[in-house]
C-alpha cells in the first residue's frame, strides 16, 4: 500500500467571508477539523496549514502545523516541506471544503496508485452557460459547457510530480494546474455535490443544513 499523506491548506485570510472562515465553528468545531477528519481514514499523516498568527495555538489532530505563505500556492508549498521523503501520494485538500467525504479521498488516491495518473481531481459537471468577457465586460465567446468541468479538493498526485510541479515557484489556484503546465496526467474523477466550498456566510449555514440527517 503507498504511502499517503494530506495537506489541508487554511491559510486564507478569510476577505469575502468577513473572518478567518476555517476557524468558523461548523456544529460546534472549526471548520479545519473536518477537513483534518476527513483527511484521516486514508493518510499516513496531515500536514495542517494555518497563519503565521495561529502557529502554536491548535493542531486540530494534524501531525504537522506550519505557517502559510502569501498565496495558495506559497501555503503548499510550506506544507510539502513537512511532508516526509517517503511518501508516495500527497492529496491536498482546502480546509474551507469541510464535507469532503473519506470516499471521496480514497477515489482520488486509488485513481492515482491503481490507475497511473499523475493527479487525480474530484469534478461536477457545469449546469450554467459560460461567457468569455473582455476589460469592458462584453461577451468574446462562449464556452462549450459539455467540456468544463467545476472541480474540487480533495486532490491527490504522485509525490514527486507534484514537488516537481511546485520547484518553479509558479503560482495557481489549484495544483493541478501546476502538474498540467509540467505535462503531467490529470484524471477528473466523480466530484461530489456536498462537498461545497465555503466562501461566504450563507455556505456555511448551507453546510449546517447538511448535517441535519435527511437534508
Amino acid at each position: 500500500m503507498a504511502q499517503v499523506w494530506a495537506i489541508v491548506v487554511a491559510g486564507g485570510s478569510g476577505r469575502r467571508f468577513g473572518q478567518m472562515k476555517q476557524f468558523a465553528l461548523l456544529d460546534g468545531r472549526p471548520v479545519l477539523e473536518w477537513a483534518v477528519e476527513a483527511c484521516r481514514p486514508s493518510a499516513t499523516g496531515v500536514v495542517l496549514v494555518v497563519p503565521g498568527s495561529m502557529i502554536g495555538t491548535l493542531s486540530c489532530g494534524a501531525d504537522a502545523v506550519v505557517e502559510g505563505g502569501a498565496t495558495r500556492s506559497d501555503s503548499v508549498r510550506a506544507g510539502l516541506a513537512a511532508v516526509p521523503a517517503s511518501a508516495e501520494v500527497i492529496v491536498v485538500h482546502d480546509a474551507a471544503r469541510p464535507l469532503a467525504s473519506p470516499q471521496l479521498f480514497r477515489i482520488v488516491i486509488a485513481a492515482v496508485t491503481d490507475g497511473g495518473a499523475d493527479g487525480a481531481i474530484p469534478g461536477l459537471p457545469v449546469g450554467d452557460t459560460i461567457k468569455v468577457l473582455d476589460d469592458e465586460h462584453r461577451v468574446t465567446a462562449t464556452l462549450d459547457r459539455s467540456t468544463l468541468s467545476a472541480v474540487q479538493t480533495p486532490q491527490a498526485f504522485r509525490a514527486d510530480v507534484l514537488r516537481r510541479a511546485h520547484a518553479a515557484g509558479a503560482g495557481a489556484t489549484d495544483d493541478a494546474a501546476l502538474v498540467e503546465a509540467l505535462g503531467g496526467t490529470v484524471q477528473v474523477v466523480p466530484g461530489d455535490r456536498r462537498n461545497l466550498k465555503l466562501t461566504t456566510p450563507e455556505d456555511l449555514r448551507a453546510a449546517e443544513l447538511l448535517l441535519v440527517p435527511g437534508e
